[in-house]
Protein backbone atom coordinates (compact mmCIF):
# COMPACT_ATOMS: atom_id res chain seq x y z
CA UNK A 1 0.00 0.00 0.00
CA UNK A 2 1.34 3.45 -0.87
CA UNK A 3 0.23 6.96 0.01
CA UNK A 4 -1.98 8.70 -2.50
CA UNK A 5 -0.90 12.06 -3.96
CA UNK A 6 -3.14 15.03 -3.26
CA UNK A 7 -3.38 18.59 -4.48
CA UNK A 8 -3.26 20.44 -1.19
CA UNK A 9 -3.92 23.83 -2.79
CA UNK A 10 -7.07 22.59 -4.50
CA UNK A 11 -8.13 20.89 -1.28
CA UNK A 12 -7.74 24.10 0.70
CA UNK A 13 -9.70 26.03 -1.91
CA UNK A 14 -12.45 23.41 -1.93
CA UNK A 15 -13.04 24.02 1.78
CA UNK A 16 -14.16 27.48 0.77
CA UNK A 17 -12.47 30.04 3.03
CA UNK A 18 -14.91 32.89 3.62
CA UNK A 19 -14.04 35.61 1.14
CA UNK A 20 -14.53 38.41 3.67
CA UNK A 21 -11.94 36.87 6.00
CA UNK A 22 -9.14 36.64 3.44
CA UNK A 23 -8.27 40.36 2.99
CA UNK A 24 -7.89 41.12 6.69
CA UNK A 25 -5.79 38.04 7.41
CA UNK A 26 -3.74 38.67 4.28
CA UNK A 27 -2.97 42.21 5.43
CA UNK A 28 -1.86 40.99 8.84
CA UNK A 29 0.37 38.30 7.36
CA UNK A 30 1.84 40.70 4.83
CA UNK A 31 2.66 43.17 7.60
CA UNK A 32 4.50 40.35 9.37
CA UNK A 33 6.67 39.83 6.28
CA UNK A 34 4.94 36.86 4.63
CA UNK A 35 5.70 37.14 0.91
CA UNK A 36 2.81 34.95 -0.25
CA UNK A 37 0.37 36.34 2.30
CA UNK A 38 -2.87 35.75 0.38
CA UNK A 39 -2.04 32.13 -0.42
CA UNK A 40 -1.03 31.56 3.19
CA UNK A 41 -4.23 33.15 4.46
CA UNK A 42 -6.36 30.81 2.36
CA UNK A 43 -4.41 27.76 3.51
CA UNK A 44 -4.67 28.74 7.17
CA UNK A 45 -8.39 29.48 6.90
CA UNK A 46 -8.95 26.18 5.11
CA UNK A 47 -7.07 24.25 7.81
CA UNK A 48 -8.74 25.80 10.86
CA UNK A 49 -11.80 24.04 12.24
CA UNK A 50 -12.98 26.79 14.64
CA UNK A 51 -12.62 30.58 14.90
CA UNK A 52 -10.44 30.18 18.00
CA UNK A 53 -8.15 27.76 16.19
CA UNK A 54 -7.95 30.14 13.25
CA UNK A 55 -6.95 33.03 15.52
CA UNK A 56 -4.30 30.91 17.22
CA UNK A 57 -2.86 29.76 13.90
CA UNK A 58 -2.62 33.32 12.62
CA UNK A 59 -0.92 34.42 15.83
CA UNK A 60 1.66 31.64 15.50
CA UNK A 61 2.39 32.53 11.88
CA UNK A 62 2.71 36.24 12.65
CA UNK A 63 5.12 35.33 15.46
CA UNK A 64 7.38 33.66 12.87
CA UNK A 65 6.51 29.97 13.12
CA UNK A 66 6.98 28.32 9.69
CA UNK A 67 3.72 28.06 7.76
CA UNK A 68 4.08 24.27 7.57
CA UNK A 69 4.40 24.04 11.35
CA UNK A 70 1.30 26.21 11.72
CA UNK A 71 -0.69 24.03 9.33
CA UNK A 72 0.73 20.76 10.67
CA UNK A 73 1.70 19.55 7.20
CA UNK A 74 3.88 20.32 4.21
CA UNK A 75 3.23 19.59 0.55
CA UNK A 76 6.00 17.48 -0.95
CA UNK A 77 5.84 15.59 -4.25
CA UNK A 78 2.06 15.92 -4.17
CA UNK A 79 1.87 14.32 -0.73
CA UNK A 80 0.81 15.78 2.60
CA UNK A 81 3.69 15.29 5.01
CA UNK A 82 2.93 15.66 8.72
CA UNK A 83 5.31 18.16 10.34
CA UNK A 84 5.37 20.36 13.42
CA UNK A 85 7.62 22.37 15.72
CA UNK A 86 11.07 20.85 16.05
CA UNK A 87 11.19 18.88 12.81
CA UNK A 88 12.84 19.79 9.50
CA UNK A 89 10.37 20.90 6.82
CA UNK A 90 10.96 19.19 3.44
CA UNK A 91 11.91 21.70 0.75
CA UNK A 92 10.63 21.71 -2.81
CA UNK A 93 14.20 21.47 -4.13
CA UNK A 94 14.43 17.98 -2.62
CA UNK A 95 11.83 16.79 -5.13
CA UNK A 96 14.74 16.63 -7.58
CA UNK A 97 16.47 14.15 -5.26
CA UNK A 98 13.31 12.03 -5.29
CA UNK A 99 13.10 11.99 -9.09
CA UNK A 100 16.75 11.01 -9.39
CA UNK A 101 16.34 8.30 -6.76
CA UNK A 102 13.36 6.75 -8.52
CA UNK A 103 15.27 6.76 -11.81
CA UNK A 104 18.27 5.10 -10.13
CA UNK A 105 16.12 2.26 -8.79
CA UNK A 106 14.38 1.71 -12.10
CA UNK A 107 17.70 1.55 -13.94
CA UNK A 108 19.24 -0.93 -11.50
CA UNK A 109 19.28 -4.72 -11.71
CA UNK A 110 17.09 -6.29 -9.03
CA UNK A 111 15.85 -9.51 -10.63
CA UNK A 112 12.24 -8.28 -10.32
CA UNK A 113 12.27 -8.26 -6.52
CA UNK A 114 10.76 -5.50 -4.40
CA UNK A 115 13.36 -2.72 -4.04
CA UNK A 116 14.79 -1.99 -0.61
CA UNK A 117 14.95 1.74 0.12
CA UNK A 118 16.68 3.48 3.01
CA UNK A 119 16.05 7.14 3.91
CA UNK A 120 19.00 8.11 6.11
CA UNK A 121 18.81 11.31 8.21
CA UNK A 122 15.13 10.97 7.41
CA UNK A 123 13.59 13.81 9.40
CA UNK A 124 9.84 13.58 8.77
CA UNK A 125 10.34 10.66 6.37
CA UNK A 126 9.28 12.75 3.38
CA UNK A 127 11.97 11.49 0.99
CA UNK A 128 11.37 7.82 1.67
CA UNK A 129 7.60 8.20 1.49
CA UNK A 130 7.79 10.05 -1.83
CA UNK A 131 10.20 7.53 -3.36
CA UNK A 132 8.13 4.54 -2.22
CA UNK A 133 4.93 6.17 -3.49
CA UNK A 134 6.39 6.83 -6.93
CA UNK A 135 7.88 3.34 -7.18
CA UNK A 136 4.51 1.83 -6.26
CA UNK A 137 6.08 -0.84 -4.07
CA UNK A 138 9.15 -0.86 -1.82
CA UNK A 139 10.53 -2.20 1.44
CA UNK A 140 11.12 1.13 3.13
CA UNK A 141 13.40 1.87 6.07
CA UNK A 142 14.12 5.29 7.56
CA UNK A 143 16.61 6.34 10.24
CA UNK A 144 17.34 9.50 12.21
CA UNK A 145 19.26 10.39 15.36
CA UNK A 146 16.55 12.81 16.55
CA UNK A 147 13.75 11.14 18.58
CA UNK A 148 11.30 13.89 17.61
CA UNK A 149 11.98 13.42 13.93
CA UNK A 150 11.49 9.68 14.29
CA UNK A 151 8.05 10.23 15.80
CA UNK A 152 6.98 12.29 12.80
CA UNK A 153 8.50 9.73 10.43
CA UNK A 154 6.54 6.92 12.10
CA UNK A 155 3.31 8.86 11.60
CA UNK A 156 4.08 9.58 7.96
CA UNK A 157 5.22 6.06 7.10
CA UNK A 158 2.50 4.20 9.00
CA UNK A 159 0.25 3.91 5.94
CA UNK A 160 2.93 2.07 3.96
CA UNK A 161 4.31 0.04 6.87
CA UNK A 162 7.72 1.71 6.68
CA UNK A 163 10.18 0.85 9.45
CA UNK A 164 11.70 3.78 11.37
CA UNK A 165 14.94 3.28 13.29
CA UNK A 166 16.21 5.75 15.89
CA UNK A 167 19.98 6.10 16.01
CA UNK A 168 23.09 7.66 14.55
CA UNK A 169 23.11 7.02 10.79
CA UNK A 170 23.32 3.23 10.21
CA UNK A 171 23.80 2.23 13.87
CA UNK A 172 20.18 1.28 14.55
CA UNK A 173 19.50 -0.63 11.32
CA UNK A 174 18.78 -4.38 11.43
CA UNK A 175 21.78 -6.49 10.46
CA UNK A 176 19.86 -8.30 7.74
CA UNK A 177 19.88 -5.13 5.63
CA UNK A 178 23.63 -5.50 5.06
CA UNK A 179 24.33 -5.84 1.36
CA UNK A 180 20.73 -5.73 0.18
CA UNK A 181 19.73 -2.05 0.09
CA UNK A 182 19.02 -0.94 -3.47
CA UNK A 183 18.76 2.75 -2.71
CA UNK A 184 20.00 5.06 0.03
CA UNK A 185 18.74 8.65 -0.08
CA UNK A 186 20.11 11.35 2.20
CA UNK A 187 19.15 14.95 2.68
CA UNK A 188 21.76 15.21 5.41
CA UNK A 189 22.67 18.65 6.80
CA UNK A 190 25.03 20.58 4.53
CA UNK A 191 25.03 24.13 5.88
CA UNK A 192 28.54 25.07 7.12
CA UNK A 193 28.54 25.77 10.86
CA UNK A 194 29.55 29.41 10.37
CA UNK A 195 26.55 30.02 8.08
CA UNK A 196 23.81 28.55 10.28
CA UNK A 197 23.49 31.88 12.09
CA UNK A 198 22.54 33.72 8.89
CA UNK A 199 19.90 31.24 7.77
CA UNK A 200 16.27 32.46 7.60
CA UNK A 201 14.77 32.67 11.08
CA UNK A 202 12.07 30.12 10.20
CA UNK A 203 14.76 27.46 9.83
CA UNK A 204 17.32 28.74 12.33
CA UNK A 205 14.86 29.18 15.19
CA UNK A 206 12.32 26.45 14.56
CA UNK A 207 14.15 23.49 13.02
CA UNK A 208 16.62 21.26 14.91
CA UNK A 209 20.29 22.24 14.64
CA UNK A 210 21.20 18.61 13.96
CA UNK A 211 19.21 18.84 10.71
CA UNK A 212 20.99 22.02 9.56
CA UNK A 213 24.62 22.06 10.73
CA UNK A 214 26.91 20.10 8.42
CA UNK A 215 30.19 20.97 10.13
CA UNK A 216 33.00 23.32 9.17
CA UNK A 217 32.62 22.84 5.39
CA UNK A 218 29.08 21.48 5.45
CA UNK A 219 29.84 17.92 4.35
CA UNK A 220 30.89 16.17 7.58
CA UNK A 221 27.77 14.00 7.61
CA UNK A 222 28.10 13.32 3.87
CA UNK A 223 31.56 11.88 4.48
CA UNK A 224 30.30 9.63 7.25
CA UNK A 225 27.37 8.39 5.16
CA UNK A 226 29.53 7.75 2.10
CA UNK A 227 32.17 5.85 4.08
CA UNK A 228 29.66 3.37 5.52
CA UNK A 229 27.04 3.13 2.76
CA UNK A 230 28.81 0.59 0.48
CA UNK A 231 28.58 -2.20 3.04
CA UNK A 232 24.79 -1.77 3.12
CA UNK A 233 24.26 -1.42 -0.63
CA UNK A 234 23.25 -4.32 -2.83
CA UNK A 235 25.12 -4.92 -6.07
CA UNK A 236 24.30 -2.02 -8.42
CA UNK A 237 22.75 -0.21 -5.46
CA UNK A 238 22.91 3.59 -5.35
CA UNK A 239 23.57 6.29 -2.76
CA UNK A 240 22.10 9.72 -3.51
CA UNK A 241 22.95 12.77 -1.41
CA UNK A 242 21.51 16.26 -1.85
CA UNK A 243 24.19 18.93 -1.66
CA UNK A 244 24.98 22.36 -3.09
CA UNK A 245 26.81 23.16 -6.29
CA UNK A 246 29.79 24.59 -4.39
CA UNK A 247 30.03 21.51 -2.15
CA UNK A 248 29.34 18.86 -4.78
CA UNK A 249 33.03 18.16 -5.41
CA UNK A 250 33.57 17.42 -1.71
CA UNK A 251 30.55 15.12 -1.54
CA UNK A 252 31.61 13.39 -4.75
CA UNK A 253 35.16 12.89 -3.44
CA UNK A 254 33.80 11.23 -0.30
CA UNK A 255 31.81 8.75 -2.40
CA UNK A 256 34.78 8.06 -4.68
CA UNK A 257 37.01 7.32 -1.67
CA UNK A 258 34.42 4.76 -0.59
CA UNK A 259 34.73 3.01 -3.97
CA UNK A 260 31.50 4.21 -5.55
CA UNK A 261 31.17 5.29 -9.17
CA UNK A 262 29.96 8.87 -9.06
CA UNK A 263 27.79 11.23 -11.07
CA UNK A 264 26.79 14.81 -10.28
CA UNK A 265 23.42 16.13 -11.51
CA UNK A 266 21.90 19.57 -11.07
CA UNK A 267 18.56 21.31 -11.53
CA UNK A 268 18.91 25.02 -12.22
CA UNK A 269 15.22 25.76 -11.72
CA UNK A 270 15.21 24.30 -8.22
CA UNK A 271 18.79 25.42 -7.52
CA UNK A 272 19.79 22.01 -6.25
CA UNK A 273 22.52 19.43 -6.80
CA UNK A 274 22.54 15.69 -6.20
CA UNK A 275 25.58 13.45 -6.09
CA UNK A 276 24.96 9.83 -7.09
CA UNK A 277 27.27 6.99 -6.15
CA UNK A 278 26.70 3.50 -7.50
CA UNK A 279 28.23 0.33 -6.18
Amino acid sequence: MVAQPIDVHAEAAAQGPPEDAVPGITARLRAAGCVFAEDEAKLIIGSASTPDELAAMIDRRVAGLPLEHVLGWAEFCGLRIIVGPGVFVPRRRSEFLVSQAVAAVRSGSRSFRVPVVLDICCGSGALGLAVATQLGMAELHAADIDPGACEYARRNLAAIAGDVHEGDLFDSLPADLHGRVDLIVANAPYVPTAEVGVMPAEARLHEPLVALDGGSDGVNVHRRVAAIAPEWLARSGSLLIETSERQAALTEAAMARAGLTTTVVTDGDLDTTVVIGRR
